[in-house]
């Protein structure tokens, strides 16, 4: 059979005939496989949901119990027949929950990549190459210019700062779900054991994280009850949007920083008034982008999610088969 038979893109997202449901879709669907629980991804309003089950309890904090009609957990590695296609779920390496998505059907495998990322993440499952005829990949960084460095450097940076300017907070914007605690994690495993304030937007999630056995340390509430002393030479992390409002002023002279792949664009940081730019993605990069698509030895790519068209003109120079999806409605949440 084609390939486009077996999946192909809809107004709601990606749609499989011979199985009836949706993967991501954008609008409210029968019948809807979610990757991961980022926003742009996983939707409420569904009929039934089919996804790990961290993302659903994801699902359950972020939207309430009641975000779609039905739910079923999936088991990592687990084969599930859905009409006659057979689906399974593998990690992503994309945040806590995440998978990619197997779909096979009369000798035809196409695995949907969700988001996803090779760096080794203590929040996460680390992502499982599938072997497969076609593999959907994401480009949110592909381009040649996004080439991540290590996050222990950026990390690095941080503390050093953090030593230099003892008598300032500094304010750590990361996104709510997977980012954020990933920074606190990579802050542990650096040897930072002070406490980590929070803003309350992280809260149930980071909890969660560590009701999973994620240990991100003592973490804090930042509410000032004091002075603005309290937080002198404190870390503070909160969702980007925090650190534009009155909230961000409460703290003593504070060095904004951001933690995005994003970061790599000097001008993006200037623009965004970061101070200290944190280059620390939960997407691939461009050489984790090309070595993915190879190591699943898929004779054709289907691309989304970002810079298309120059990861698609790669493939053709390697003489792989490859297309743009140009799906709408997904944007950077956990960049």
């Amino acid at each position: 059979m084609r390939a486009s038979d077996l999946l192909h893109p809809r107004p709601e997202g990606l749609y499989c005939p011979p199985g009836d449901f949706f993967v991501d879709p954008v609008r409210p669907v029968d019948r809807a496989l979610i990757t991961h629980g980022h926003s742009d991804h996983a939707r409420s309003g569904h009929r039934s949901v089919l996804a790990t089950q961290q993302t659903l309890d994801i699902m359950g904090l972020r939207y309430g119990e009641d975000f779609a009609g039905t739910t079923q957990a999936a088991r990592l590695g687990e084969t599930i027949a859905l009409d006659d296609v057979s689906v399974s779920f593998h990690p992503a390496g994309h945040v806590l929950g995440s998978a990619q998505i197997s779909v096979e059907h009369q000798g035809m495998r196409i695995v949907a990549s969700g988001d996803y990322k090779r760096r080794k993440d203590a929040t996460c499952a680390p992502f499982e190459p599938i072997r497969c005829d076609v593999f959907i990949t994401e480009a949110t960084f592909g381009l040649p210019v996004f080439r991540h460095p290590p996050d222990t450097e950026e990390i690095a940076r941080l503390l050093k700062s953090a030593a230099q300017f003892p008598e300032r907070s500094h304010l750590v914007g990361a996104y709510a779900l997977g980012k954020a605690q990933r920074v606190m994690r990579l802050l542990r495993d650096a040897g930072y054991d002070r406490p980590l304030y929070i803003h309350g937007a992280l809260a149930r999630l980071s909890e969660y994280y560590q009701s999973q056995g994620i240990d991100l340390g003592t973490l804090e509430p930042a509410t000032v009850e004091g002075g603005k002393g309290d937080f002198a030479g404190a870390i503070v992390v909160g969702p980007p949007s925090a650190f534009a409002d009155r909230w961000a002023r409460r703290f003593p002279d504070p060095i904004s920083c951001f933690a995005s792949g994003w970061m790599r664009i000097r001008q993006r940081a200037k623009q965004g008034g970061v101070e200290l730019p944190l280059i620390i993605s939960d997407h691939a990069d461009w050489d984790e982008l090309t070595a993915t698509i190879k190591e699943t030895g898929a004779e054709e790519i289907w691309v989304t999610h970002g810079r298309e068209e120059a990861l698609v003109r790669w493939c053709e120079l390697e003489g792989i088969a490859a297309r743009p999806l140009h799906l709408v409605g997904y944007e950077d949440e956990g960049d």
